[in-house]
Formats: structure tokens, C-alpha cells, sequence
């Protein structure tokens, strides 16, 4: 099992030294690849991780090594020039990696069975209730990012979603001015939940009159709203996107849609029907 970790290794440093990457002087054992090894065991009591495809491992071999003899490189910087390496790679050079690889998937198969064996039932009806969530949420994600390619129109905003993103972008832009402090997650975290709190607690206390003209703005979105989404929902039947329409409206649109070409239908049939009017005069025997 160990076999591939060790020929990696070797691999590796044969890579840096045929990229001409560094000088032999500076050329270093690479010794990240024991750690993928260790990425499968349990952690927290949680199952093992997945193994790490052989693309995946070449960046984890290589980072540290690239990041050593580049100073002060970015990060993002040393993943694009590690994706352009890989691209150059002859596919015996990928061999090692892919060979590592292979060993990673079925010692994580080992792991995967290990770790279910000694769950309890209801650790098991967990698990597959927890997975079934990613896969829904992965699946919205997906489905979102689809129907935002496809342009459909959001949805119209309350009155009170108006009046937050009206006032919540003015008091960012002031806490801005005052160099109020964004750098850290926690301080943009308090920032945000203490002025949403503050700007729900004026909207309570807002009058009548006060709210009409957020109001009369959401009833203008949703007109807004209507009309384009009407549009969109026709298109997509017209390209084939049924399954993208709301049921109800895909009913509408294809009776409509049907009466439409039964009218048409119906005076095509008429017009062949008609009489035809004579043209011309007829020509008189002699």
C-alpha cells in the first residue's frame, strides 16, 4: 500500500527537476504525501474524507515546494501555475500521480466501510438524512445558477425589503466614511445584524404615510414582476423548458397557445373554402 506514496515522491522530485522549475541545488524530497495517508482517518468521529483525485494530489505534492522558492506569491497564483504544469505533463509523469490516486480511493473504501460498521442505526438514518440535504442543496445551487443564465426575472420585494435595502446601503456607506472596521468577518457580522435590527425597529415605528411610498414601490414591482415573468414562461415553452415554468401557468400558456392555432387553423380552412374571384377576361371563340 505504501508502494505509490513512495514512487510519488520520487516522481515528484524527478518533475522538478525536468520542469526546470529549480536549480538541483535547491531541489527538495517531497514529503506532503504521507499526510494524504493520514486525511482519511476519522475526524471528530466524522466519516473519512474523500481521497483526493490525481490532479488534487499533484497541487498538494507541489504547493509547498513552489511556495518556498517563490517569496510573497499569492496563493491563486501558485494554483494557475500549477493547473498550466499539469496541462505540460507527458501522461507517464501523470502516471505516479494517478497510481496514488487509485491507492487513495480504495484505502478510503476500507475507511468508508470501516466507519459505517460501527454506526448505530440511528447514526446511519442520520448520515443518510444528512447526505440526502446535500444533495438538495447542491441541486438548488445548480438550478439557481441555471435559471439566473436563463434570465428569470426576480421575484418583486416586499415594502419592508425596499425600505431595508434603501436604508441599509446609506448607513454602510456612512460607517464607511468614518473608516468604520470591515476587515474582519465578526466586525462585518456585528455591523450587519445590529443595523438590521436598528432599521427593523424604525420601520415599526414608521406611520401610515410614512410606509405608503414603499408600498406603492412594491405594488409597482410586482406589476413589474408579472409582466416579465409572463414573457420569460413563454419563451421557455417556446425553447423546450417546460419543467422551468410554474404548472399552473404552463396549463394557461399551452391552452392559450392551442386556441391560438385552432383560430389560425380555422382561417386557413375558410380562406381555402372561398370561392375564388375570377381574373382577367374570357377570351371569346371565333
Amino acid at each position: 500500500m505504501m508502494a505509490p506514496f513512495s514512487l510519488m515522491s520520487l516522481g515528484a522530485n524527478l518533475l522538478v527537476k525536468s520542469l526546470g522549475l529549480f536549480s538541483s541545488a535547491s531541489v527538495v524530497r517531497c514529503s506532503c504525501v504521507a499526510p494524504v495517508l493520514k486525511s482519511f482517518s476519522t475526524t471528530a468521529g466524522g466519516p473519512p474524507k474523500r481521497p483526493l483525485t490525481a490532479y488534487m494530489t499533484y497541487v498538494k505534492e507541489m504547493h509547498p515546494t513552489i511556495s518556498r522558492q517563490n517569496p510573497g506569491i499569492k496563493n491563486v497564483d501558485i494554483v494557475r501555475k500549477l493547473a498550466q504544469q499539469w496541462k505540460t505533463l507527458t501522461p507517464e509523469q501523470k502516471q505516479t500521480f494517478q497510481d496514488a490516486s487509485s491507492a487513495s480511493r480504495e484505502q478510503y473504501k476500507l475507511a468508508l466501510e470501516k466507519y459505517k460498521a460501527q454506526l448505530t442505526p440511528a447514526q446511519t438514518a442520520a448520515l443518510a438524512v444528512e447526505k440526502r440535504q446535500k444533495v438538495a442543496k447542491r441541486k438548488a445551487i445548480r438550478r439557481k445558477k441555471e435559471l439566473n443564465s436563463l434570465g428569470k426575472p426576480k421575484r418583486p420585494r416586499s415594502a419592508f425589503n425596499i425600505f431595508m435595502s434603501e436604508h441599509f446601503e446609506e448607513a454602510k456607506g456612512t460607517n464607511m466614511q468614518v473608516k468604520m472596521d470591515f476587515s474582519s468577518s465578526y466586525s462585518r457580522f456585528r455591523f450587519y445584524t445590529t443595523k438590521m435590527k436598528s432599521l427593523r425597529d424604525d420601520w415599526e415605528r414608521f406611520s401610515a404615510t410614512q410606509k405608503q411610498m414603499y408600498i406603492q414601490l412594491a405594488e409597482d414591482d410586482k406589476v413589474r414582476y408579472k409582466n416579465e415573468i409572463k414573457s420569460w414562461e413563454e419563451h421557455m415553452i417556446e425553447i423546450g423548458r417546460e419543467d422551468l415554468v410554474r404548472r399552473k401557468e404552463r396549463r394557461a400558456i399551452k391552452a392559450k397557445t392551442t386556441k391560438d392555432i385552432k383560430k389560425k387553423s380555422k382561417v386557413g380552412v375558410l380562406k381555402a373554402k372561398a370561392p375564388k374571384k375570377k381574373t382577367g377576361t374570357a377570351v371569346k371563340k371565333t
